[in-house]
């Protein structure tokens, strides 16, 4: 089947600003403080079939909905080549389904773990689902993994990442109120300061006419000095944090490569997968591993709205021109200047701060911006006026008072409330006590957490309120495709078996045969164009029958 579930594509976002096809991927740190040995996928695996029981009470219709891997190509590289899987390292495959058998679970859990309300006929436990938000839960790298839907603009970047914590907080409430199994915290942070690491993924979509060496260009600057306004901060130096002291970034010391194709392993700044998950002669997706997990809603609107205007300057061919020496240490060195007063070395001699840098990006994007119309705050997009704005506020107090930024920039905050800590006791930057109140400050649980404790005091900065996140949890992004993932997850969801940004397929007695609806336009599939026809139809086949022009089966009994 190759119809088309949405008629005509909607008009393009607008250019030049803020406004694109985005989305979040958190992979959140996981531990059992009762079972510290326990295998950590096994307690991945637990925290998705958790969510499935949550959702099955919360809906009749089918929450265990089956990723789809028909369309991952995860070896596909944007500079014109593809890795042979035989060189590929095994965390590169993510077109394969984890699986944890009958075996490796009894060997986790022993026989009674089979028994468990998630596990098939079996004995496999779920490890992949799709939400009625539209986004995927799933166990990645031996972490529960949430991947946003899709949404085209800062704000809900931002609303349906948050949501992604709402549905960890979820699990672990389930897993904790079963007494036959060991609590598990979940923790929305980078690293266990113990040399391993763990990603926040943003992805981007921009034209695929734009070359790829334009984009290593106008992106490797930004993305070494982006920490300053969207870092998480975290306590130590070095990957295994054996020297003492405090950074910016929780991700910039687990870099070591300016361009590649690895995520897990020699670490690049920017990241050459070329798996667009749309119309692939159109769309590039730009799959950025650089990023740190944002609790705070400032940063984390800094982080996608500050990308998406730049990369519409590098669309435009006006981002600018600057090639720093040796990309990665400078990013380090970024990193681990709280100051921000150290100076980066350019190739033609000059030495700027990040600051400076960031100054550079922010004056060409409000250039594009006023020029383009999308920044006026009346007749614009609606959005970017807001990022410049916010980011030129950000900038000037990040260069005159440290301190005034705490409210707006994560890292600052928790450098705020370590110093208190520090002053308070007596600690120096090598006490464990201070890796555990950076620990804590990313726990998902708001009475545990120490960033919704300063949340609730009205010591962070709000983008969106409690209420647009909590409907974020069940209810998908209006204008894009993802509309169409999670309406049919949750209104059909007992014939939907399976899908992926790409398509979503059912199977529908009476039919005959799988039907494969594909959605490789992300514009389409929005609420404007499917809403009436989800409303006119309350079982999947005559649903199908209308989208598709098939015979429509027997109604349901």
């Amino acid at each position: 089947m190759t119809a088309r579930p949405d008629g005509a594509a909607t008009e393009a976002l607008p250019a030049g600003g803020a406004m694109r096809v985005m989305g979040s991927e958190t992979e959140y740190g996981i531990h059992a403080p009762s079972a510290p040995t326990a295998n950590a996928t096994m307690m991945s695996a637990r925290i998705i079939q958790a969510y499935a029981q949550v959702t099955r009470q919360r809906a009749a219709g089918g929450a265990e909905t089956r990723w789809d891997y028909t369309d991952e190509e995860p070896l596909h590289d944007a500079r014109g080549w593809t890795l042979e899987r035989s060189a590929a390292d095994p965390s590169q495959l993510t077109d394969q389904p984890p699986v944890l058998d009958a075996e490796a679970v009894a060997l986790a859990y022993g026989r009674q773990e089979l028994e468990a309300d998630g596990a098939d006929e079996t004995g496999t436990l779920l490890m992949n689902m799709v939400l009625g938000n539209g986004a995927r839960l799933y166990v990645d790298h031996a972490h529960p993994e949430y991947s946003s839907p899709e949404v085209t603009n800062p704000r809900d970047a931002v609303i349906w990442d948050a949501a992604g914590d709402l549905v960890a907080l979820a699990t672990v409430r389930k897993v904790a109120a079963d007494r036959d199994l060991p609590p598990i915290n979940l923790y929305k942070n980078n690293t266990d300061n113990k040399s391993v690491s763990y990603g926040s993924h943003e992805n981007y979509l921009m034209p695929r006419s734009v070359p790829f060496g334009d984009i290593i260009r106008g992106l490797t600057p930004f993305f070494v000095t982006r920490q300053v306004i969207c870092g998480a901060g975290r306590v130590g130096l070095g990957q295994d944090s054996s020297q003492h002291g405090y950074q910016i970034s929780q991700r910039a010391d687990f870099f070591e490569a300016e361009v590649g194709l690895e995520t897990t392993i020699r670490r690049p700044i920017i990241n050459t997968r070329d798996e667009p998950h749309a119309t692939a002669d159109k769309y590039r997706r730009l799959h950025v591993i650089i990023g740190d997990a944002n609790l705070s809603q400032a940063s984390n609107f800094l982080k996608f709205g500050t990308t998406a205007t730049v990369l519409s300057l590098i669309e435009a061919g006006q981002a600018p021109h600057i090639e720093i020496h040796e990309p990665v240490a400078a990013l380090q060195s970024v990193s681990h200047d709280i100051s921000l007063t150290s100076t980066i070395r350019l190739l033609d001699g000059r030495r700027v701060s990040a600051l400076d840098i960031q100054w550079m990006y922010y004056e060409a994007a409000a250039k594009l911006a006023q020029e383009s119309g999308v920044a006026d705050s009346i007749s614009g997009d609606g959005h970017t006026h807001t990022v410049l704005e916010r980011w030129e506020a950000t900038l000037s107090m990040l260069g005159s008072d440290l301190n005034s930024a705490a409210s707006s920039v994560e890292w600052l905050a928790k450098l705020s409330l370590l110093d208190g800590y520090r002053q308070r006791d007596g600690l120096g930057w090598g006490d464990a006590r201070l890796g555990l109140v950076d620990l804590q400050w990313a726990d998902i649980r708001p009475e545990k957490g120490l960033y919704y404790r300063l949340l609730a005091r009205g010591r962070m900065d709000r983008i969106v309120d409690d209420a647009q996140i909590a409907r974020a949890v069940t209810e998908p992004p209006r204008d894009t495709r993802a509309f169409f993932r999670g309406r049919c997850v949750t209104n059909f969801g007992k014939d939907v078996v399976g899908a992926s940004w790409d398509s979503v397929i059912f199977d529908v007695p009476g039919i005959g045969k799988l039907q494969r609806v594909p959605t490789r336009e992300p514009l389409r599939g929005t609420e404007e164009l499917t809403g009436p026809l989800f409303a006119r139809h309350r079982d999947a086949g005559s649903f199908l029958a209308e989208l598709l022009g098939l015979k429509s089966p027997p109604p349901p009994a």
